[in-house]
């Protein structure tokens, strides 16, 4: 009776590490959430003006855009990806994006020429795999503003906020045919394929239309070996 009290025991104590651990990682997305701008100590990073462009950058959660802004960040998505999202396997749905967009989670990153909007990043702050992580779902640009380096400069921001706020990485999906995009984040901005990609954890066929991308910050350098992915803090 004593080794399987002894083995009990350690199971316990083992699910009690578990949880203080997700803990300690669900309140540091808690408290990034909470802030009211992330962008505030790095006032640098609120303008953009190279390349011919004046541009100021804001951070904002979705509730604190203006309807005008969310409406135009929903149809820029549409006529950027809708192509690509029908070329694969999950096609293109517009009660669903529309929903992810106006998710109450959702923050934004929007570059304004005066009061027009030009290019924004939608993110947020989770969980993922058990690991706090700053999540990229949109970076998108109007077509008079590319190729100038404010998509790398609106993700090199997304990467300041992740360590600021002691993320481990910085997450995105990105579309294997989508070739541009995937040869910039994973060239240009330096994104590894992340451990939960279809491609490396053999949960899906090999033929999944998309990779899941991860760049870690200072405080992600050694991966993280906790539970399976999924879960979050909400």
């Amino acid at each position: 009776m004593g080794r399987k009290s002894s083995k009990a025991k350690e199971k316990k104590q083992k699910r009690l590490e578990e949880r203080a651990a997700m803990d300690a990682v669900c309140a540091k997305v808690e408290t990034a959430n909470k802030l009211d701008d992330p962008l505030a100590s790095f006032p640098a990073f609120k303008k953009y003006d190279r390349n011919g462009m004046n541009l100021m950058i804001e951070c904002k959660r979705v509730a604190d855009l203006d309807a005008s802004t969310v409406d135009w960040a929903v149809e820029l998505t549409k006529t950027n990806m809708q192509t690509m999202y029908e070329q694969s396997e999950w096609g293109w749905k517009d009660r669903e994006k529309e929903e992810e967009m106006r998710d109450e989670r959702a923050w934004y990153l929007v570059a304004r020429e005066g009061a027009m909007p030009a290019a924004f990043s939608h993110f947020r702050f989770d969980v993922e795999c058990g690991e706090e992580v700053l999540y990229c779902y949109e970076v998108q640009l109007e077509c008079r503003v590319r190729r100038k380096g404010l998509g790398k400069f609106l993700m090199q921001i997304l990467q300041l906020l992740a360590n600021s706020t002691q993320m481990k990485k910085v997450v995105l999906t990105v579309f294997k045919h989508n070739r541009p995009a995937y040869q910039f984040f994973r060239h240009a901005m330096q994104f590894d394929i992340d451990e939960a990609s279809p491609s490396l954890s053999g949960c899906c066929r090999d033929d999944c239309s998309y990779e899941i991308l991860s760049r870690r910050t200072k405080y992600g350098e050694h991966p993280h070996s906790g539970p399976h992915c999924g879960g979050c803090c909400h």
